[in-house]
């Protein structure tokens, strides 16, 4: 079986988790490259909902092996939530779930100090979720992030303690309250964090490595979706990692040939979480439509996000800038019974006679989309299993989506079930699995 890895081609929320969750079946392991918590998979297998915002949806597999690279900033306590949660479910983590030791914490002190400067940017904040993650990468390129190895490390720990306390002085002491601002207190903990990731903490290139060697099947996990990426997104309403194909290089040590096929995950509209630029966004009564139906609230925290057309531009992009050959499109069902559907197909710029850049990429809020109209179907798409199963309409719909971005569509969404979907080859003799355990 080859290789996969997995993008998001939009602003993340593509519906990535049901995708991974379904690969994973073929998959002997399943490693994250990037982000933290502030991302959020819901999956719903056998009637069951499971939201995950670190570990791999590969973990409902019960042979399935999970590692969070070292392009992952981790919330330690958010995975032993997880692991805990997951353990009291009848899903088995212990022996299962890894992390690489080069991967950098989050720790309290990145989280009040995002709260911090996005209270001061005022109206101009990004609209984070206030998780740390953009200061914990801040730490991480300054050279003074905390590592898993350095929780093995008790003397030196304390050292890196001092030293970031001392220079975030002035954050630390909004919190002082807080246990946590207390470095006896915070050092302590972390030390007993070390003592539960023994036998967890591994060098993830040379885990991933053996694997290979071993013959071992893989599936690479992006996190967030490529125009939140830090270089290519919608700068500055961005994440801070790289969320294209180069993170997952980057993110977890392997070379580029370790990867086979890529697939890029399209919602069949467009959503946007926080602030920033959405051309096609639905402000309307539609739009409210659309975000109920879709239940388009953040699986980390439960926001509304914002609803419009899809944006077919953006993902043509996310094909030409991560090389996807594959397609997977989520909720199609969403669209069921609306009377006509628009997509974008390109831009033009609000403000005529001005010195316009090249690209429209580099300013999204300079734009208004160009649409292209296509008649709804009022037959249901829900629950669809089959190509033959779709409404004539919708299937319009679909190959158009194949045909200006120039990338096969593999996996149709219908429901959020697992079997609620239509694989088409490579994935044709693909078997979704029902149960989780």
């Amino acid at each position: 079986m080859p290789n996969r890895a997995v993008i998001g081609t939009q602003w993340g929320d593509e519906g990535k988790g049901k995708v991974v969750d379904i690969l994973s079946e073929s998959s002997d392991i399943v490693a994250r490259c990037q982000g933290g918590a502030n991302a959020g998979h819901t999956v719903v297998c056998d009637g069951n909902k499971f939201i995950l915002h670190l570990i791999p949806s590969g973990i409902l597999h019960p042979d399935c092996i999970c590692l969070l690279g070292n392009g992952v900033v981790i919330d330690l306590d958010q995975l032993f939530r997880e692991m805990e949660h997951l353990n009291s479910q009848g899903i088995e983590t212990r022996g299962r779930m890894f992390v690489s030791g080069f991967a950098h914490l989050v720790l309290p002190y990145h989280k009040w100090t995002e709260e911090v400067n996005e209270r001061r940017l005022g109206d101009h904040k990004i609209g984070t979720t206030l998780r740390g993650i953009g200061p914990a990468y801040t730490d991480k390129y300054a050279r003074a992030g905390i590592r898993v190895y350095d929780l093995f490390q008790p003397d030196s720990l304390r050292e890196k303690l001092e030293a970031n306390f001392a220079s975030r002085s002035d954050v630390i002491s909004e919190f002082k309250n807080e246990y946590a601002a207390d470095i006896p207190w915070l050092h302590a903990k972390l030390c007993e964090y070390g003592r539960r990731l023994e036998g967890m903490a591994v060098d993830g290139p040379r885990f991933l490595s053996d694997a290979r060697a071993a013959g071992k099947t893989m599936l690479f996990e992006g996190a967030q979706g490529t125009h939140l990426d830090i270089d290519f997104g919608t700068f500055p309403f961005v994440t801070s990692s790289n969320t294209t194909i180069g993170g997952a290089m980057t993110g977890l040590g392997i070379p580029p040939f370790f990867v086979d096929e890529i697939f890029g995950v399209v919602k069949a509209y467009s959503t946007r979480v926080g602030s920033g630029p959405f051309p096609t966004e639905l402000t309307d009564s539609l739009g409210e439509t659309i975000r109920g139906r879709g239940q388009e609230f953040g699986a980390t925290t439960g926001r509304p996000r914002r609803c419009g057309w899809l944006d077919l531009e953006l993902v043509k992009r996310s094909v030409m800038i991560n090389g996807i050959g594959y397609l997977a499109l989520t909720k199609l069902d969403v669209l069921d019974g609306l009377s006509e559907i628009r997509v974008c197909v390109g831009y033009n710029f609000r403000e005529q006679g001005q010195k316009q850049i090249d690209s429209p990429f580099f300013d999204l809020r300079a734009v208004e989309p160009a649409y292209r109209i296509f008649p709804g179907w009022s037959d249901s798409t829900t629950g669809a299993r089959n190509l033959s199963d779709l409404p004539a309409k919708a299937r319009e719909y679909v190959d158009f989506i194949q045909e200006y971005t120039g990338s096969r569509i593999a996996l149709i969404s219908t429901g959020p079930s697992r079997e609620d979907t239509i694989l088409i080859p490579p994935l044709a003799s693909h078997t979704v699995r029902v149960s989780a355990r």
